[in-house]
């Protein structure tokens, strides 16, 4: 017999025993299935989770207070901090010129109740300077950010959040004039942003004035939460991050009073713990697969012993061994690519639904699928295997005195 000979033969056969074939491809579907759902979820996860902290600017230091290293558990775990980065430093970095270095910013943030009209709402009130809602890519919807003319004069105008405005005047694209109070004072709505969120956080729930207006007039504190450093070219972030840390050092005294964050650690961080929970969860679902391949290499096995004299009239008029090898690894292979096939529709169909309920994405590559279903295809025959060497070495005469 030839290939195309063998593989009619065997379908044929799995045709003639539709509904034990379908239950001996069950495992393999619901493995197949399993495997395509997780993957796709967690590869959606770490892409949407990327995205955002992409959508916060690109190539930014960022110096905090206190010594942040790297912990099991969490992506970031921090010791010290207090009172470290005083605006001093800021105003001074600001004004020293250093090779790619494109923007420095800051910002201060604290709760207060802000009000229109019969309207309020408890928000973080954000001091920072001009340059950035431009490092932090946030857009404008309506009116205009804060200036340097706003910044140098203490101005007491703000730019909301879409959140906030939405709250307060219940149309954001009348916002843009109308007055508020925050605390004890009176600002001006210059700007309304664009709706925005990250790690699941809205960012619209806040709103920002220039870092002088809120140290003159909300705070008077002298300190900063941190200090951002947005630089031009990737290749110049580990010079920038050298220089900065030399300049904080003379500042503070001593380097474990603070800590530089490089947005590209903390995004390969990322990745890499997203990663692991993605392998973590395939592999649990692949224990599945392992049972659909016992379910196969079982019922091969009774496929055998059903069809013992079959195989010894098959060997008295001339058939090989390895004719009778490949027979039943065709078999086998059918059953688990064809159920691997069936379990890749269904994995995308469920993976779709569970994330229709989760705030995460649902992506599926074409090198998943292509994976999954090798693999269901090694699965078949892996445990095929057995029960086809036990069938081409079946001894004919035996074969055919086997009732």
């Amino acid at each position: 017999m030839n290939l195309s000979e063998s593989f009619r033969t065997a379908l044929f056969n799995l045709l003639a025993n539709k509904l034990r074939s379908f239950l001996t491809m069950l495992g393999v579907i619901i493995g197949v299935a399993s495997v395509v759902a997780m993957v796709g979820l967690g590869q959606g996860m770490r892409a949407q989770i990327v995205s955002q902290l992409t959508s916060l600017g690109s190539n930014i230091l960022t110096v905090v207070p206190g010594k942040v290293r790297q912990g099991p558990g969490s992506f970031f775990m921090a010791r010290g901090g207090g009172d470290i980065l005083q605006y001093e430093y800021f105003r001074e970095l600001r004004e020293t010129p250093f090779p790619g270095i494109q923007a420095v910013t800051t910002e201060t943030m604290a709760r207060f109740t802000v009000t229109a009209g019969r309207e309020s709402v408890v928000v973080s009130v954000v001091g920072t300077t001009p340059e950035f809602l431009e490092v932090r890519n946030f857009t404008l919807l309506y009116g205009r950010s804060c200036n340097g003319y706003d910044f140098t004069y203490s101005r007491r105008v703000a730019v909301l959040g879409h959140t906030v405005a939405q709250d307060l005047f219940g149309n954001p694209e009348v916002s843009v004039g109308q007055s508020i109070r925050i605390g004890r004072n009176i600002f001006t709505v210059i700007g309304v942003l664009e709706p925005k969120t990250a790690g699941g956080q809205d960012l619209g729930n806040q709103v920002f004035v220039p870092l002088t207006t809120h140290r003159r007039y909300l705070t008077g504190s002298r300190y900063l939460q941190n200090i951002i450093v947005q630089v031009d070219t990737r290749e110049n972030i580990p010079l920038v991050s050298t220089w900065l840390s030399d300049f904080f050092t003379r500042k503070v005294g001593d380097p474990e009073k603070f800590s530089i964050l490089n947005q590209q650690d903390i995004l390969e961080t990322v990745e890499s713990v997203t990663g692991s929970i993605t392998l973590f969860l395939a592999v649990i679902a692949g224990i599945s697969l392992l049972v659909g391949g016992i379910g196969i290499m079982n019922i091969m096995l009774v496929s055998v012993a059903e069809r013992t004299r079959e195989i010894g009239l098959r060997k008295a008029i001339g058939a090989k061994p390895r004719d009778i090898l490949l027979q039943f690894l065709l078999e086998s292979s059918l059953l688990s690519l064809v159920g691997g096939g069936i379990g890749v529709v269904f994995g995308v169909f469920a993976g779709k639904s569970m994330a229709s309920f989760s705030q995460f994405p649902f992506v599926v590559s074409p090198q998943v699928v292509a994976l999954a279903l090798s693999v269901s295809l090694a699965v078949g025959l892996f445990f095929g295997m057995y029960p086809a060497r036990r069938a081409s070495r079946l001894d004919p005469i035996a074969a055919l005195r086997y009732e």
